[in-house]
């Protein structure tokens, strides 16, 4: 544990000297990882971490909101989206179909990071911000207390991850089928269909290295 104690202890210094901090040059994500396979290390480290990994965190994200004001916002657009589906049927084409689409567009990526908070909720992970960082990654998202994150089982800590990637690809294809049976014409219901599958391909082509599926197989090979 000397190693561990080392790593957060510098860290902790080059935070106290102000400034954005490089966390993995200094160890910090190895020293995690090593936390993650020791039995009772995330009891004894967890809050320690969890104030590291906050404190830069805020220093490097332009946009970061207190929790409750991302699921506000979510939450509203989801049902305002949801609403558009629903009413959707009772349009005149082309409308009907723009409808579907935009709505069905709209529930994709109101859903996603929102999923990531209701699920790791349920299995014992905390958010602390709702943050976006344009222009490079202006998509919002939630950020782990990452105390919680630590001390909940590895296996829970995968399926956080997973749960929006998976409600993103199950969205569109849903859509498509209300649509379908709305009356929707058939152009907008391949459309929708065609952003499943586009969202499939892309996951398995970039998201198992870069993004939530990356995060769930790492998680998955602690669970052992």
């Amino acid at each position: 544990m000397d190693g561990i104690e080392r790593t957060l202890g510098a860290c902790e210094d080059a935070l106290a000297k102000g400034g954005r901090v490089d966390l993995a040059k200094l160890g910090f994500w190895k020293a995690v990882a090593y936390v993650k396979r020791t039995p009772g290390a995330p009891q004894r480290y967890g809050d320690r971490i969890a104030a590291i990994d906050r404190d830069a965190f805020l220093r490097a994200t332009p946009i970061a909101l207190p929790a409750w004001t991302g699921v506000a916002l979510e939450s509203l657009g989801t049902a305002v989206c949801a609403a558009i589906v629903a009413v959707a049927p009772a349009l005149a084409s082309p409308w009907r179909e723009i409808a579907f689409l935009v709505g069905g567009g709209g529930l994709i990526g109101m859903t996603h990071a929102l999923t990531h908070y209701v699920i790791g909720g349920l299995l014992g992970i905390r958010f602390t911000h709702f943050y976006s960082r344009p222009p490079l990654s202006p998509q919002p998202g939630f950020k782990t207390d990452y105390a919680t994150y630590l001390r909940a089982p590895a296996r829970s800590r995968a399926w956080m991850h997973a749960s929006g990637a998976i409600v993103s690809k199950v969205i569109p294809f849903a859509v498509a089928v209300v649509a379908a049976a709305g009356g929707a014409q058939a152009w907008a219901v391949v459309a929708l269909l065609a952003i499943g599958v586009v969202q499939i391909a892309t996951d398995v082509l970039f998201s198992v290295r870069a993004s939530d599926w990356k995060k769930f197989r790492r998680e998955m090979r602690f669970a052992g």
